[in-house]
């Protein structure tokens, strides 16, 4: 897919494989504050698929082209709301028959799916309405912008760098061995000491459960995107503080 040229976005690199141990104590840590005032945040980290981009029919298209070829029946483009959110090999799991999940069966799911994936990522996907303007206004309120997702990371970045173009994102986190998957706080912790901001300034916004329980381990203020995969209900029970029906809400929280 041929994208016009841009000023690509600026990313800091994270050595990720440090001991992450010194991070659990920074998660067991953190206070929330709770008083009643307005927080001043000071940087938004956000999920991509569902929040920034809307990636669910390439996803889908990829899942079910490469079932075809192992020989299995695919899924509806809106069932993949549910199958996709927690990295690759739960997006296999989840959309392989029953009797078929056996480790080699399931391996050999993420490789197609990845080949597939490569060929279409980016032949539906567009940002949501309202996206681009908001990264820009925050960039203009001079919030620090970065973006965590369970999606392979050289997608992530791909994704980014293609479909959000010329905005300076701090740091651009997607799914890599040595790093756990959302919602395990790693990454988000991650984000926050690179950043030298406090977890409790920073806001967080994501679609699913796994986005807001990611925030909530990590103390950073986590904000649902309706506009996503999943519904309200989900996002409330795994801890959002807001939920938002437009991108441009998110401004509310910052100014």
């Amino acid at each position: 897919m041929k994208m016009p040229s841009a000023r690509p976005p600026v990313v800091t690199t994270l050595n990720v494989t440090e001991p992450l141990r010194n991070l659990r104590a920074v998660e067991s840590g953190i206070r929330w504050d709770y008083n009643g005032e307005p927080m001043k945040f000071q940087a938004a980290v956000f999920d991509l698929d569902g929040t920034l981009l809307d990636t669910l029919g390439d996803i889908a298209d990829a899942m079910n082209a490469a079932l075809e070829r192992m020989g299995f029946p695919g899924h509806e483009t809106t069932a993949y709301r549910y199958l996709t959110g927690d990295g690759v090999r739960a997006l296999a799991e989840r959309s392989l028959p029953e009797q078929t999940k056996d480790e080699a069966t399931v391996a050999a799911c993420i490789r197609e799916f990845r080949s597939e994936y490569a060929d279409r990522w980016g032949k539906k996907t567009r940002p949501y309405p309202g996206i681009s303007r908001l990264l820009t206004e925050l960039a203009q309120r001079r919030i620090k912008l970065s973006v965590l997702s369970n999606k392979l990371d050289e997608f992530t970045r791909q994704a980014v760098r293609d479909f959000l173009p010329g905005l300076d994102f701090s740091f651009i986190i997607g799914a890599k061995p040595e790093l756990p998957p959302k919602p395990d706080p790693a990454g988000a912790l991650l984000i926050a000491r690179g950043l030298r901001i406090p977890p409790a300034h920073i806001v967080y916004l994501g679609d699913t459960g796994v986005d807001m329980e990611t925030a909530v381990r990590a103390g950073m203020f986590p904000v649902g995107a309706l506009w996503g995969f999943r519904d309200e209900k989900e996002l409330r029970e795994h801890g959002a503080r807001a939920v938002i029906g437009s991108p441009r809400e998110l401004l509310g929280f910052v100014d």
